[in-house]
């Protein structure tokens, strides 16, 4: 998708904190304050919080607005206010609220490190983690927030954020500038951790904020695209590796965002999003990892949108991920500006231009352009050479290129797409190290059974049946049609290749 201006993480760091000074309108206030040096709720401890619209309880206490308390009501959430000019940000019409609507909310403010359960249900709120300034700097103040059937919606920011924890990656944070990226990154020690309870559903439905300039300037004072958010690295797990608790997220813009790293251990996350589903911000060093549990992202609903955007890099090690990106614009199931690797776990992105699978992964994968559209509600079947199915998926909008990886799939087998019973795409992996599209190389050797009219973009298949796709043929490519023109970054149209994408050891 088009990408917006980002600002740096260590910008976003410093300028994400509600403790920082709100843009301001003539008619609003400071949001309270939070500089104290974050306490700890008593060790061992797991503090419940149960939301409702008639009160919120604490320990079975009503909360209160004590900003000295570890939860506290009241303060103002950060929005984009109606009313200004272009000198205030950058939103558009619709994504500014007024006051009145904004007042609506409960804002439920955890302010010190911790274990927190939250339960109940806010129609109109958000759960903000804010623990101060320098906290990013203090690897206690950490919290971790439990979810046991929470339901929260917010219709002028995020329905949850952390804006102030600690951010465990202290290499970027301390020398941003000498700052070597890497795929492998660590996020045990992150300030930001949210566990699903064994058997809960837990709904957060958000809205975002667009950017707002410092007073006087364009730079950067606040930006939160997604309904789910976090300013600092941040950990999903399920609950003791029982990953039968669910996160939905629905989102008016993007859904589950950080500003550095995300790590998803376990549990089952679920996202429909307007624009990219899942997004982590930092350029060229931001790490998206999935070690396991179930993600289902529906992203694009809107008018664009990525199923899973990286601005760094995308590691797939293992659980279920399924992701549909938007079908109206260029953008893809898997996004990523660095590597993405998968080394594990079963994928299945649909898009309209999946980004490519590094051949440094640890799995086989395929990565097919099929020669039309998909119809909505279509049955896909991938068979090996004996005939067995290996993978199956029903269409769910007009994508064109699919990306799939599951443990079953072998280098050296062929393979059959088929789409309502009618043969789309034949092929077999290649070994290490072998051509691939993607890299911007033609091979230099093809197999004796080359067909070359399965690559012209021009001829079906024998046996394509137009009908499938409502009586629409795939259309013809100019005759100044220069394939070269892509740089190999995504399959051409009708063409597709399964590869092991492991390293020699």
């Amino acid at each position: 998708m088009l990408r917006s201006l980002k600002t740096s993480l260590l910008a976003g760091l410093l300028l994400c904190a509600r403790s920082c000074v709100p843009a301001q309108t003539p008619q609003s206030a400071p949001a309270p304050q939070n500089t104290q040096t974050p306490q700890s709720a008593p060790a061992g401890q797991v503090v419940d919080i149960v939301l409702s619209d008639s009160g919120v309880t604490v320990d079975g206490q009503s909360a209160g607005t004590d900003t000295s308390g570890a939860v506290y009501l009241g303060g103002e959430i950060i929005y984009y206010h109606d009313g200004t000019d272009a000198s205030y940000g950058e939103g558009e019409t619709g994504e500014a609220h007024s006051a009145d609507e904004a007042a609506a909310h409960t804002l439920v403010t955890i302010a010190q490190p911790g274990s927190y359960r939250l339960s109940g249900t806010l129609s109109k709120g958000q759960i903000a983690i804010d623990l101060g300034d320098g906290a990013k700097d203090d690897p206690s103040a950490v919290v971790t927030l439990i979810l046991d059937n929470a339901n929260v919606t917010c219709t002028v920011a995020p329905a949850l954020i952390f804006y102030n924890v600690y951010e465990c990656d202290r290499g970027f944070v301390e020398q941003p500038q000498g700052y070597q990226p890497s795929a492998q990154v660590d996020t045990s020690a992150a300030g930001a951790n949210v566990v699903l309870a064994a058997g809960s559903v837990n709904t957060f439905t958000g809205s975002h904020v667009a950017r707002i300039y410092k007073e006087g300037t364009t730079e950067n004072l606040h930006r939160y695209d997604g309904a789910f958010y976090s300013c600092m690295s941040m950990n999903i797990s399920g609950d003791d590796g029982d990953d039968s608790g669910a996160l939905n997220i629905i989102a008016d813009n993007e859904g589950l965002d950080t500003q550095l790293h995300l790590t998803i251990n376990g549990g089952t996350v679920n996202v429909q999003s307007q624009d990219d589903g899942v997004n982590t911000n930092e350029d060229n060093v931001s790490v998206t990892t999935i070690n396991g549990g179930a993600v289902t992202v529906n992203a694009g609903q809107g008018a664009e949108g990525d199923g899973i955007d990286s601005n760094g890099y995308l590691v797939i090690n293992g659980g279920s991920v399924t992701t549909l990106s938007s079908d109206r614009s260029m953008d893809g199931g898997i996004d990523a500006d660095g590597d993405i690797l998968v080394n594990g776990g079963a994928l299945a992105a649909f898009g309209v231009s999946n980004d490519a699978v590094s051949k440094s992964s640890q799995q086989t994968v395929l990565e097919l352009g099929l020669p039309a559209p998909l119809s909505e509600g279509s049955l896909l079947e991938l068979k090996d050479g004996d005939g067995n199915v290996v993978w199956t998926a029903t269409a769910q909008r007009a994508h064109q290129n699919l990306t799939i990886s599951v443990p079953e799939l072998s280098q050296d087998q062929t393979y059959q797409l088929y789409v309502d019973g009618v043969l789309q795409e034949t092929t077999q992996g290649f070994g290490r190290g072998g051509p691939r599209p993607g890299n911007g190389q033609r091979p230099t050797e093809l197999p004796e059974d080359f067909d070359p009219s399965q690559f012209d973009g021009q001829t079906p298949p024998r046996d394509f049946d137009p009908g499938q796709f409502d009586g629409q043929t795939p259309p013809e490519l100019p005759e100044d049609f220069d394939p070269d023109q892509f740089d190999g970054q995504r399959p051409h149209r009708g063409q597709a290749h399964a590869q092991d994408t492991g390293d020699a050891a």
